[in-house]
This record gives structure tokens, C-alpha cells and sequence, in this order.
């Protein structure tokens, strides 16, 4: 069984709505200005070098400064890639990082096509502009005092949603999110998504992205987030019934109707 909700258009940068309650709206508010902040870095697909055949993984927390740096860089090179949230007192991936690294630290990326591991959000980015690309970091990813400065800004606007775990369950199957960095809207999905650390593919179809006639005939329309759940035959549009849905579904709500947690 499919269930899609349509909700507003989510491509301009407009964060009110007629139908938004005030609280609605200063979120959105606040999750423009974040992009805003970033130039809105991540919203338009640069050059295209060749394709992994393997998918990436990334291990980070939404807030957090170095993993956003990262996140644009997929968004902009149009990359898929498996994100394990890591929030702050999270224990889901935590231990996986350890493991690899003797320590813990995030970003953690992992790609298998290249059989790398890196930890540094530039040396990620090199990586992946290098691997990816046309071998050219975008200047808004490139002058790393400036950029990890405004990225810094972009998290405090949030007052660090997204950065600390609340209890969850974990879905039987990978849950699936389409969008992109700079929309305000896929934002505040990532951020519930790291908060209940309910790991995720990530698809991105970032502005004239080659991807998105097809994401059009999945979703459509050209309307992002997009959350897709297969454990529960679940396809659903617009960034409050998702939030709705995933907090219900697998957070601590879930929970309290009678649905155990699994770590």
C-alpha cells in the first residue's frame, strides 16, 4: 500500500504559508536562514565526473558544522549516499566509529569504490570533488575559514536541532530521503531523521539535477522531501507530515502506543 501526502511546492525558498501555525513558521524561518547563511551552497548541481558503482556511506549529525561542508559536496556532485546519524548520546552507530577509527569523530566517510575511510570534512571534500567531479572544490566549499564560519552560523540559527538523540525503534528496512541540502524544508526531516538516529539513504536531486525527470515520475511533481518507507509501503510528500509520521512511527510516540524500541 502507497500513501502520498501533496503539500506546497518546496523548491523557491519561501518559508510561510497560509496553513502554517506562527511556531511552523518561525521554524521555516530559521531553516531558510541556515541556507542563507551557507550562499545556499548545495542547492545546484556542479560539474559531473563518473558515477560510483558503489554507494557512499557517511557517518555525521545534522548541526553539526564539518557535516553539512560534506553533505553539500554530495549534493552538489548529485551523489547518493547511506547516512548513519550520530547524534550526541547516541549509541546506534557510535561504536562502528570507534571501531574504525580507535577514536570517535565525524564526518566519517566511507567509500568503497575508492577504499578509503576519511574523517576530515576537506579532506572528504577533495576526495569527493576529486573522485566525483572535475577535480575543482566550489569556492563555497574551498576558503575553509569562511566556510566553516558560516556553516558554524547555520547550525547556531538552529539552536542544534538535530544534534541530541531521543529514543527510538529502528525500521526493518533502509528508509529512502529525496531532496537536497539547501532546501530549508529537507532540513528539518534530516534533522528528526538524526535525532531519532534512524539511518537513511539519502538520494539527492539538487537543482538541474540529471536525476530529476525521474524523480518527477516517482514523486509526481518536483517537490522535495520525499520520504520513502518500505517497511511500511510509504511514500509521502511535505516536510510536516513526515516529520509527523517518522516521530509517530519510530520515535518515542511509537513507543507509547505499544510499539517496542530496537536499537
Amino acid at each position: 500500500m502507497s500513501l502520498t501526502i501533496q503539500g506546497t511546492s518546496l523548491d523557491p525558498l519561501l518559508f510561510w504559508k497560509p496553513d502554517h501555525s506562527i511556531a511552523e513558521a518561525v521554524d521555516f524561518a530559521s531553516s531558510t536562514a541556515a541556507t542563507l547563511a551557507r550562499l545556499g551552497s548545495g542547492a545546484f548541481v556542479g560539474h559531473l565526473g563518473k558515477r560510483p558503482p558503489k554507494v557512499l556511506e557517511l557517518y555525521e549529525r545534522e548541526g553539526c558544522p564539518f557535516s553539512r561542508k560534506v553533505r553539500e559536496a554530495l549534493s552538489i556532485l548529485d551523489l547518493d549516499a547511506v547516512i548513519h546519524p550520530c547524534p550526541e548520546g547516541g549509541t546506534r552507530f557510535r561504536a562502528s566509529v570507534e571501531e574504525r577509527l580507535g577514536r570517535f569523530a565525524i564526518p566519517l566517510l566511507i567509500d568503497p569504490n575508492a577504499g578509503v575511510e576519511l574523517t576530515e570534512s576537506d579532506a572528504i571534500v577533495r576526495h569527493l570533488f576529486a573522485s566525483y567531479g572535475d577535480d575543482k572544490v566550489p569556492l563555497a566549499l574551498r576558503v575553509t575559514t569562511v566556510t566553516d564560519l558560516t556553516s558554524r552560523l547555520a547550525s547556531r540559527l538552529r539552536g542544534g536541532k538535530g544534534t541530541r538523540v531521543e529514543p527510538s525503534r529502528r525500521p526493518e528496512e533502509l528508509l529512502e530521503l529525496y531532496g537536497y541540502e539547501a532546501s530549508p524544508y529537507c532540513r528539518i526531516v534530516r534533522e528528526v531523521l538524526s535525532t531519532l538516529e534512524l539511518p537513511y539513504r539519502l538520494h539527492n536531486v539538487a537543482r538541474e539535477s540529471p536525476r530529476r525527470p525521474s524523480y518527477i515520475e516517482l514523486a509526481g511533481k518536483m517537490q522535495v522531501p520525499l520520504l520513502v518507507d518500505r517497511t511500511h509501503g510509504v511514500k509521502m510528500l511535505e516536510s510536516r507530515a513526515i516529520v509527523r509520521y517518522l516521530e509517530d512511527r519510530y520515535g518515542a510516540r511509537g513507543a507509547a502506543a505499544g510499539q517496542p524500541h530496537a536499537s
